[in-house]
């Protein structure tokens, strides 16, 4: 251990005077790419040695002292080890029915990944374990060239396509149909050059479930990333459906001024069904845009505000969405965040006008 924490001592120190990486407006808030802290090149799912230091040592209020021992996730030279596990209190107000709340555990996910080639090749998996039975959501092999410019990837994994954000039920995340709950079977190659990252993944283009076409999903995404901020561009054509096919384009990224570290991302969604089909396909608009305030070290608060245009083609369908989230993060590995979300729509559908309130409990590690 003591030779571990030697070799990331640089780390450490760089640690002590910046937040810790774990969503993208941390990353933003750093001028860091997401494989800097994640062992999956486009971010998500199990830290880094350096992120696990990383986020111990700097996200918390509090470090509380455990001497020479440091949480690195490394069993062994070859093994590495992570979880999450998010737990809720819920509240939910829809006009016209009665106020429902309750507890609920939203995941609990453990990372496992086995550096067989060390640098070079790496085999990871992300298993959801509850709610419910074991739930696979990555499984895949990864082969990094020599210099670490470019990386092949295959099994089942999240696509890449905009901003990875934790909240899976954001308007650009299920508009697109792409996002942490929707892995597909796929291969990938990504290519990183300074700033400059590129990633084309081929898939079945059926989130995990059997192919009912011939049809593929390929997703391609271009980002470039300074210090003060990045863009990106992303594109996905899926023709795998037997009903039709779909096709997505999106521009996402991201910026720093001064204390506050901004997000936004714009999808637009075109349904392409079959001529003989119901209503022969629809166009979609999804917009997001948040900002991160950090006052001091354990403390953030994020503002976010959503657009939906769930069909160009209709008048006044459209809906929009604020949430207002404060995360506190008291000693290393345990985050508390408490939330309100309010939805707006269409007078006739009350359920576009939901208000929730919550409560988390977010262990890592």
């Amino acid at each position: 251990m003591r030779a571990v924490l030697r070799c990331f001592a640089p780390a450490l120190l760089l640690a002590l005077s910046l937040p810790a990486l774990a969503e993208p407006y941390l990353a933003v808030a750093n001028g860091y790419k997401c494989g800097q802290c994640h062992v999956n090149p486009t971010g998500g799912g199990e830290r880094t040695v350096f992120g696990e230091i990383f986020a111990q040592t700097a996200l918390p209020a509090q470090h509380l002292d455990t001497g020479a021992d440091l949480w690195t996730g490394q069993l062994n030279r070859f093994i590495a080890l992570g979880g999450d596990l998010r737990y809720d209190l819920e509240a939910q107000q829809v006009p016209k029915t009665r106020t429902t709340n309750q507890f609920s555990l939203e995941q609990a996910r453990v990372y496992l990944s086995a550096s067989v080639i060390p640098d070079r090749l790496l085999v990871y998996v992300d298993e959801q374990v509850a709610p419910g039975g074991a739930l696979n959501r990555e499984a895949w092999a990864m082969y990094w060239s020599a210099g670490h410019t470019w990386y092949v990837k295959g099994g089942q994994m999240y696509l890449p396509f905009g901003l990875r954000l934790e909240d899976q039920s954001a308007f650009v995340k299920q508009v697109t149909g792409i996002n942490m709950t929707t892995p597909d079977d796929a291969v990938e190659v990504g290519w990183e050059k300074g700033p400059i990252d590129l990633q084309l993944a081929v898939g079945n283009g059926t989130a995990g479930g059997s192919p009912s076409s011939n049809g593929k999903q390929e997703s391609l995404q271009l980002q470039y990333v300074a210090s003060r901020f990045r863009i990106g561009t992303a594109a996905n054509f899926n023709g795998s459906s037997a009903q039709g096919s779909r096709d997505a384009f999106g521009v996402f990224g991201g910026l720093r001024t001064g204390p506050i570290a901004w997000l936004a991302e714009a999808d637009i969604v075109n349904d392409h069904g079959l001529p003989s089909g119901p209503g022969g396909g629809s166009r979609k608009l999804a917009t997001l845009v948040e900002a991160n305030w950090s006052p001091a070290r354990g403390h953030n608060l994020k503002v976010t505000y959503e657009y939906l245009d769930p069909d160009r083609e209709v008048a006044n369908d459209q809906q929009t969405r604020w949430s207002f989230v404060y995360e506190f993060t008291p000693i290393q590995f345990v985050q508390l965040r408490f939330g309100a979300r309010l939805n707006d729509g269409i007078p006739q559908l009350p359920a576009e006008h939901l208000k929730l309130y919550f409560v988390q409990l977010h262990g890592f590690f």
